[in-house]
């Protein structure tokens, strides 16, 4: 059986990196915001036992250390399934991009599995085996607006912004995240990398404080809570490493701010970057405008919840 599922991506609001833990990773404090481009995936479950990756992208790998490949290793043994299983993927976001594509299509094939198998894991063993994966993958078993806290892995669903139009820009450039680690660690100190985290923080509780008392989402409110969050002072911490090394990302944020983005950031640790738009025919234009001028810039829509599980499949 063979199941088509889109694997959509996600930005970021804000990023804030924290010292590095005991484990390796760093501590991270972070808005996740899924977004309407997406890729596509095949999956089929046959007789047999194996795995193929298929892509129309060269880079993305073959093996073991695809993201996709891990998880239905993992899945395959929670279900107590054999199968062959073969996993076509028709990519779209970039790859080393910031906008989770790896992560996506994991999540993505996890689901289609589940539903040519016709077996379906318990939540909370989806969700551990996401993890386990990466960082990234849990947001997409939640999808919309998610913060994302711990190495990112520990997501808690946020009430949904309305759907925001933006812009993404896809520089033809990759960014390695852990050499952007790498290179936070050695510029910014401990102290210095617990203040801005304590900054985030309270920045982040005094918005959903605000929030969850209902303020921002009053019926006739005319300013969209997600522009009052990026209003707020939130920041990509990366920028402060990505940027001075690949200035032409810089460039890109400055283009979108003049042309009207309410707010314009990198997204993870790059290199995509995005500007939220007070309409869409504004974010159309400037999409128009990036592309005249050499670059890959592409309009879309911030995705709720309930439309990002309700187009997965569809």
């Amino acid at each position: 059986m063979s199941v088509t599922v889109r694997a959509f991506a996600k930005i970021n609001l804000g990023l804030s990196i924290g010292p590095c833990r005991e484990d390796g990773f760093h501590q991270l404090l972070t808005v996740y915001q899924t977004i309407g481009l997406h890729d596509v995936l095949r999956v089929s479950a046959g007789r047999g036992h194996g795995i193929e990756i298929r892509c129309n992208d060269p880079r993305v790998p073959r093996d073991d250390s695809n993201t996709c490949y891990r998880i239905v290793e993992k899945a395959l043994h929670a279900l107590k399934a054999k199968a062959r299983i073969v996993i076509n993927i028709e990519k779209s976001l970039p790859v080393q991009g910031g906008m989770g594509g790896a992560s996506a299509n994991a999540v993505a094939t996890l689901l289609a599995l589940e539903r040519a198998l016709k077996k379906n894991l318990l939540p909370e063993e989806r969700l551990r085996i996401a993890a386990e994966v990466g960082s990234d993958l849990p947001l997409f078993l939640v999808g919309g607006t998610v913060l994302g806290i711990g190495r990112g892995e520990q997501v808690i669903a946020l009430e949904d912004f309305p759907a925001t139009p933006c812009v993404v820009v896809v520089p033809e450039i990759g960014v390695s995240t852990p050499r952007a680690f790498a290179e936070w660690d050695r510029k910014l100190t401990v102290p210095e990398a617990s203040d801005r985290m304590i900054e985030l923080s309270r920045t982040m509780s005094a918005w959903l404080g605000k929030s969850y008392s209902g303020a921002p989402f009053r019926r006739g409110r005319r300013e969209n809570p997600l522009l009052e969050l990026v209003r707020a002072g939130i920041k990509n911490d990366f920028e402060k490493v990505v940027f001075p090394e690949y200035p032409e990302l810089s460039e890109v944020k400055n283009a979108l701010e003049r042309m009207g983005a309410k707010y314009a950031s990198l997204s993870g640790s790059g290199s995509s970057l995005y500007g939220l738009f007070a309409s869409k025919e504004a974010a159309r234009k400037t999409a128009a405008r990036l592309r005249k001028q050499g670059w890959m810039a592409y309009p879309t829509f911030t995705l709720t919840r309930q439309k990002y599980w309700r187009q997965i499949f569809d």
